[in-house]
């Protein structure tokens, strides 16, 4: 049975996470992370990791880019394996996952969906097979209470199809500032805000005379729950290094 820390477990995408954990056979949650510590589980409720009495194998944070480097320094003090789905990491912050990944294991991914990651992988394989001819668009749309924008994910994609470019590959996030023709090497970033979306991502690879297009959409919060637990599950028993869902898949 592997035993979960949950940090974020008070939010939308913690509770999906405890419902999810109660079905399953494989994993329990010990205890919780949250600012609002009155916990309506059966586990405890801490409001810093420090805190935290209860052995665990392995800890998941849906929470707040602001909790990262208390995580960083609580996993590497318990020597405990970490599974980060939180958004919006600035490159400092990126920097500092990498590091700690050399000394525990870690498990770093801006979406836990399948697919998802089967989407970035045909995305890189039409970048390859259509070249510098079809230009790259990204539109991600996700519910109103969503604070960072453009989506990881959306990030994620590009990097992962810049990542096969030879050319020098960046991103346009907002047209409306520049009148200039559209440059070859871009790839164009748009969000849109609204309603209860879950989360669609878009590909575009628009050419001449003809459009391809790739597209997720997520219809329910638990694929991103599953993703994380099975995550969760595989790193417990990993050695220290820096993981993925390509990890995962294989």
């Amino acid at each position: 049975m592997i035993r979960i820390i949950l940090s974020g477990c008070c939010g939308h995408m913690g509770r999906v996470i405890a419902n999810c954990v109660k079905e399953r056979e494989d994993c329990e949650i010990v205890a919780g992370i949250d600012m609002h510590t009155q916990s309506p589980y059966a586990f405890p409720i801490y409001a810093k990791p420090e805190e935290i009495q209860e052995e665990a194998d392995v800890l998941i944070d849906f929470s707040n880019p602001a909790l990262l480097s208390p995580l960083l320094v609580f996993g590497r003090s318990r020597n405990l394996p970490l599974v980060l789905c939180t958004t919006g990491y600035n490159v400092e912050q990126v920097q500092a996952v990498k590091e700690t990944a050399q000394s525990i294991p870690v498990f770093y991914s801006r979406n836990m969906s399948l697919g998802i990651n089967l989407l970035i992988e045909l995305s890189k394989k039409a970048a390859q097979v259509l070249g510098p001819e079809f230009n790259i668009e990204i539109i991600e749309k996700h519910h109103n209470q969503k604070l960072d924008a453009p989506s990881g994910t959306a990030l994620m994609i590009a990097d992962e199809i810049s990542a096969t470019e030879t050319r020098p590959m960046h991103y346009m996030y907002d047209r409306h500032s520049q009148r200039k023709k559209r440059d070859q090497n871009e790839i164009g970033m748009h969000s849109v805000r609204g309603g209860t979306i879950v989360g669609e991502h878009e590909v575009i690879f628009a050419g001449p005379h003809e459009v391809i297009t790739l597209s997720h959409s997520a219809q329910s919060k638990e694929v991103f729950a599953n993703g994380s637990i099975n995550a969760a599950v595989y790193l417990a028993k990993q050695p220290a290094g820096l993981y993925n869902m390509s990890d995962l898949l294989k």
